[in-house]
């Protein structure tokens, strides 16, 4: 079974809150993020065709910023996978036409503040830290940003948790708007190529066939 296939089986699966697919995650991205007001969980899909290598560095970004982690897996992956994983990410395997729970995934306590404010735009973070009355980070670039979420006491983990969770919900109708746009795009272009290849055919078709030459007559022989 391949990821498309995989995911349509997936989504129905969360209820509650958005989900989006493809959130960029550190040096990765992770297959599909489900979103409460709660929560973030992220989920790495793992087809047939798909292979293990990458898997460590998913886990070491997914565990800076995801509350809750699942891998959803074929079964001719499962027994390779299992000794990658920490205990407290969940499995959820294709079995036939449908996915079933291999375990759960427990909470995940590794979660950083400067990996979890990646998730958003930088002027989104520095509008939650003027928020909280630290001007001084108005003028900062992202990598200043980053390295004072890294080393600083005054941000609670919970609050910018939070305030991550609601800005991911709230940009998802931007994010739905934009896929139809590109998706609408993607369909005029589909359909110029079409036009233009049946304006060639037909006229390939109009063109007249060239005209058949008859064989030169051979010389008579001479007597003699």
């Amino acid at each position: 079974m391949n990821d498309p296939e995989i995911r349509a089986l997936l989504y129905p699966l969360l209820p509650g809150g958005v989900y989006i697919d493809e959130l960029p995650t550190g040096t990765t991205r992770a297959d599909v993020v489900h979103i409460t007001p709660d929560f973030l969980h992220g989920y790495e899909v793992k087809g047939d065709a798909d292979t293990l290598q990458r898997v460590p560095n998913q886990l070491r970004c997914y565990a800076e910023v995801y509350d809750f982690v699942t891998f959803v897996v074929t079964e001719k992956h499962l027994p390779k996978l299992l000794p990658l994983l920490p205990d407290w990410v969940g499995v959820l395997v294709v079995v036939g036409e449908e996915l079933r729970p291999h375990r759960a995934a427990r909470y995940n306590a590794t979660v950083e503040p400067a990996p979890l404010a990646s998730l958003l735009l930088l002027e989104e973070v520095k509008q939650f830290l003027l928020a909280r009355g630290l001007h001084g980070v108005s003028s900062l670039r992202r990598a200043e940003v980053l390295h004072f979420l890294r080393t600083t006491q005054l941000v609670p983990l919970s609050s910018l948790a939070r305030y991550v969770r609601e800005r991911l919900m709230a940009r998802l109708p931007e994010r739905m708007a934009a896929r139809a746009e590109r998706k609408e795009e993607r369909q005029r272009l589909a359909g110029l190529r079409k036009r233009r290849q049946a304006r060639k055919a037909a006229r390939k078709k109009a063109r007249p066939a060239p005209a058949a030459t008859k064989p030169a007559k051979k010389a008579p022989k001479s007597k003699g």
